[in-house]
């Protein structure tokens, strides 16, 4: 899996949980908050996700992400590390 593939993983689940941004382009550079995702959305984007991905990490870890695209780097890493 490419870091491609988790962007849309992620882009997925999260027209899944907020279907109100459907209509929005959703780029690595954007913020889920600033997409209006409340702090349960994005728990439940990243839950949905690293299910998706069959990563159980702690939640801790992808802390630093500060956007859509750092989030992905910190997934594929620890995708390419199970």
């Amino acid at each position: 899996m490419n870091k491609t593939d988790i962007f849309e993983i992620i882009v997925r689940h999260t027209y899944e949980v907020i279907p109100e941004l459907e209509s929005e382009l959703i780029k690595p550079s954007d913020q889920l908050a600033q997409l209006g995702a409340n702090s349960v959305d994005r728990a439940e984007i990243v839950a949905m996700t690293m299910e998706s991905l069959s990563l159980e990490i702690p939640r801790v870890e992808l802390f630093g992400a500060k956007n859509i695209g750092e989030l992905v780097d910190v997934l594929y890493e620890k995708s390419k590390s199970v």
